[in-house]
């Protein structure tokens, strides 16, 4: 007899950097605070869809092309990509992956991030700036769970692979990626200060070579 595990869905998570990030965290964090007490347009957009909390997906969303040390960021971000690509197995000849949108989070106590994906999009991830102790993880979703049916529940010692949900505690200095039609969240949690995130879409795109190709 056989079991054999299909259809895996993959999450990546690994420190941004071999080296301790603490300095260059704290440079993100105060640009991150700047710009959101600077953004007004911001502030008006969160606050009808990012209650309690701010993000500038709806005012600044490309801030590693208007900002060197989101730039930097992002450099440091596309190697993890490239890797987390690899472990998918995805045919990327004559293909690139390229950052397409990047923003912020500032998430104070009980603020939630309801249930989403990213559309339009290859792979999306969080960098944890700052979280504070107790500060919200990130919840992700069996994409079969609609399909379930008549399906019972599981068991309280099922492994976490097999539930509905698993969650991923959120620290400072990490990456998380995964493919951006994986349904998350972050559901409120009680804890003092701020969380600060930094969000990301990647897009595949054809090379020039590729797409002169395409069209012959």
């Amino acid at each position: 007899m056989a079991t054999h595990a299909l259809f895996p869905t993959l999450v990546y998570r690994a420190p941004l950097a071999s080296a301790p990030t603490q300095r260059f965290d704290q440079d993100l964090a105060d640009e991150c605070q700047a710009l959101a007490a600077s953004d007004a347009a911001g502030r008006r957009w969160s606050a009808k869809h990012y209650l309690g909390g701010y993000t500038s997906y709806g005012s600044l969303d490309r801030l590693h092309l208007i900002s060197p040390l989101f730039a930097r960021l992002q450099r440091q971000i596309d190697r993890h990509v490239a890797r987390f690509a690899r472990l998918l197995h995805y045919d990327l000849s004559g293909r690139r992956i390229a950052m397409t949108d990047c923003w912020l989070n500032v998430m104070p106590a009980r603020v939630a991030h309801s249930l989403h994906l990213h559309p339009a999009s290859f792979l999306s991830g969080t960098y944890y700036v700052a979280v504070p102790k107790g500060a919200g993880a990130i919840k992700f979703e069996d994409p079969r769970l609609s399909r379930l049916m008549a399906a019972p529940p599981r068991r309280p010692d099922a492994p976490r692979s097999v539930g509905p949900f698993v969650s991923i505690a959120a620290r400072s200095g990490d990456l998380v990626l995964f493919e951006s039609w994986l349904r998350h969240e972050v559901p409120p949690a009680r804890y003092a200060g701020e969380r600060v995130s930094i969000s990301f879409n990647y897009a595949c795109m054809a090379t020039p070579a590729k797409a002169r190709a395409n069209k012959r």
